[in-house]
């Protein structure tokens, strides 16, 4: 697993927070410095953060249990969908569902329609109905994969999440909270540190900052699944 070094971190921009009248004063041990109003990072406090982040969320990978990622933001969706599905963990990106894990029995039975209504288009037992009821079952689909397509395979409550912005997920942070859920997430300077387990304090707008630090984290979980793996005994031997 290829840490980053402190230049890697400053070439991302991970040290630009946001402007000095709109921080969380809760954030003033990560901050380096002010700069033209506009507050620095402290880097050696980010990859402190990473390494905490990182150690633990391989812990939860090895041990079996899922991370899910959370980013809603434009310029966060596509790095942290992509991330998410190359070490098979659930995501949301599109939007987030009031009681997404609150209420998740209702969500898993969505989850349940989406699932029937894939399979209903696949296997050909829809040959009965129209082509306007296809389309209309279709279209159903479609909204449904959009919303709940990366947590089809989430058959129960994750162990953890990791966020890109607690400021823009809070309502994730506060059901995270009530379940006992550890939270993960990219902090910048606005928002408030203490609102998580594992900050990571960070720019949390700029892609780059947040391909960054994400890559390191998903190298981490596939550590965790690489040696989960090869502690399992092959069948047949045990």
């Amino acid at each position: 697993m290829q840490k980053p070094t402190y230049k890697d971190l400053l070439d991302a921009g991970v040290h630009f927070g946001h402007l000095k009248k709109k921080w969380n004063p809760k954030m003033a041990p990560y901050i380096f410095m002010e700069r033209k109003g506009i507050h620095v990072i402290d880097l050696n406090r980010t990859l402190e953060g990473m390494d905490r982040a990182a150690k633990a969320m391989k812990q939860i990978a090895k041990s079996g249990r899922k991370v899910m990622f959370v980013a809603t933001k434009k310029q966060a969706r596509d790095i942290v969908a992509e991330a998410a599905r190359s070490v098979g963990m659930p995501y949301v990106t599109e939007r987030w569902l009031g009681g997404m894990m609150t209420n998740f029995a209702t969500i898993r039975r969505s989850i349940k329609k989406l699932l029937n209504i894939d399979r209903m288009l696949q296997d050909g037992s829809l040959t009965s109905v129209t082509k306007k009821e296809r389309l209309t079952l279709t279209r159903e689909r479609n909204k449904l994969e959009k919303v709940l397509g990366g947590i089809a395979n989430l058959n129960r409550l994750p162990a953890a999440i990791f966020i890109v912005d607690i400021h823009h997920e809070h309502i994730a942070v506060a059901e995270a909270h009530k379940l006992g859920i550890k939270t993960f997430a990219i902090v910048d300077t606005n928002s408030d540190p203490n609102q998580v387990d594992y900050a990571i304090p960070g720019n949390d707008d700029a892609s780059k900052s947040i391909a960054i630090i994400t890559k390191y984290l998903t190298d981490a979980i596939q550590e965790g699944l690489e040696e989960r793996r090869l502690a399992k005994p092959e069948k047949g031997e045990a």
